[in-house]
Order: structure tokens, then C-alpha cells, then sequence
């Protein structure tokens, strides 16, 4: 009897008519690639983060034709490794404002589950980076944010799929002032997502097992 715990996607769904953000395009935040709470993501900050994908990418695939296809695969990884960090912080708040908290144990809990479905630490890292350009020095973070996900779901009597969820995200954002460079898009205050993202930007990995027959 083996366990498997189910990889879940939280889909950016984007509505159109939905109210933006875009404040950073009066330049009142020069060098920033997003403002959240009043504190500056930079764009060098942004930069650094991509650069450690990019990193993680080459050592993973030493081979330059393949590294190459690698490249051309996340080719919007800047905006995406953007929405990322705002995300964080904005669930992060919403996860404070329901009074949730995620323990450096139940971190480890998860990553030693997700280890032995992977079949190995090695195996987990490269798994993450492939599929969610996610480097193995941020693979923690990651599950952090995907357990105060499921915990804030939670406490709030619902799942990651429905309104009340998202309702939370969306008051967080208004209450952070989420402030987006254009040049990476708009910030869509309702869904809690950036406008133009094409891709799915938040992993969830549940809490809970599925058993599955060997």
C-alpha cells in the first residue's frame, strides 16, 4: 500500500471587467517591480530570484541544447516568479488575518511525504523545478505557502476552489495595496492574480493522502 499525497492547481481565473491595480506606471516607485504592504519588491530582488532558477535549470540539464529547450519552456518566468512573491505575500496576510500559522514541522511532514512519493530529496528538487520553477533553496518556502493555503481553506469551512478562498485573498490584496510595474502586468484585486498570467501560479500539494493500491 503505497501513499500518495495529490498535486492540486490553483488556477488563476482571470475576469476581464475586474478592477486593477496598476499604480507603479506614474513611476512613484522607481526601481520596484511590485509594492506590497508598502514594501518594495525590486527589481533586482526579482532579478535574483529568476537568476536562481536559471541556475538550478543549468545544473539540473548540463546539456546546452537542452538547456536551451529549458529556457524556451519558462520564458515568462520573470512575471511568473513575480506573481509568485506578491502571492506570497498576500496570502500570508490572509493567512494572519484568519489567525493560521504553519509550524517549521508540519513543513518538514510534507516535504518527507512528498520525498518518499518522489523517491528521494533529489528526485523532489528536480520534480519541482521541472514543473514549477521552483529551486531546491526555495522548496520549503514553497510548501509553506501551499499549507497556509489548504490551512486557510480550512478555517475558513471551504477549499482552495471556492469563493470564500479567494474572497480572503481578495480583501488581503486590498488591504496590502498590491502595486504591480506594468511591465510585469496588472494586479486583478479581486482574483488576486496578475491579468496577464497564462500559466498556474500557485501548486497546492493537500495536506491530506490518497491511498492507492500498489
Amino acid at each position: 500500500m503505497h501513499r500518495r499525497r495529490t498535486a492540486l492547481v490553483l488556477s488563476a481565473v482571470i475576469a476581464a471587467a475586474a478592477p486593477l491595480l496598476t499604480a507603479c506606471g506614474n513611476d512613484a516607485h522607481p526601481g520596484a517591480a511590485a509594492v506590497v504592504g508598502g514594501q518594495r519588491i525590486t527589481i533586482a530582488q526579482l532579478d535574483s530570484r529568476v537568476h536562481e532558477v536559471r541556475e538550478a535549470q543549468r545544473a539540473a540539464v548540463p546539456d546546452d541544447a537542452q538547456y536551451e529547450q529549458a529556457i524556451a519552456k519558462t520564458g515568462t518566468l520573470a512575471r511568473d516568479t513575480l506573481h509568485g512573491m506578491v502571492l506570497d505575500r498576500v496570502l500570508h496576510r490572509a493567512a494572519q488575518d484568519a489567525g493560521v500559522s504553519v509550524t517549521r514541522k508540519e513543513i518538514q511532514q510534507m516535504r518527507t511525504g512528498l520525498e518518499q512519493q518522489a523517491g528521494g530529496s533529489q528526485a523532489l528538487e528536480t520534480a519541482w523545478l521541472q514543473q514549477y520553477n521552483i529551486p531546491p533553496q526555495r522548496l520549503d518556502d514553497n510548501l509553506r505557502l501551499q499549507l497556509e493555503a489548504q490551512k486557510l481553506a480550512a478555517r475558513l469551512g471551504t477549499t482552495t476552489q471556492e469563493t470564500a478562498f479567494w474572497e480572503a485573498l481578495s480583501q488581503a490584496s486590498q488591504k496590502l495595496d498590491v502595486d504591480l510595474n506594468p511591465r510585469y502586468g496588472s494586479w486583478n484585486v479581486e482574483k488576486s492574480s496578475r491579468v496577464d498570467a497564462k500559466t498556474p501560479w500557485v501548486r497546492e500539494v493537500t495536506a491530506s493522502a490518497t491511498e492507492q493500491t500498489a
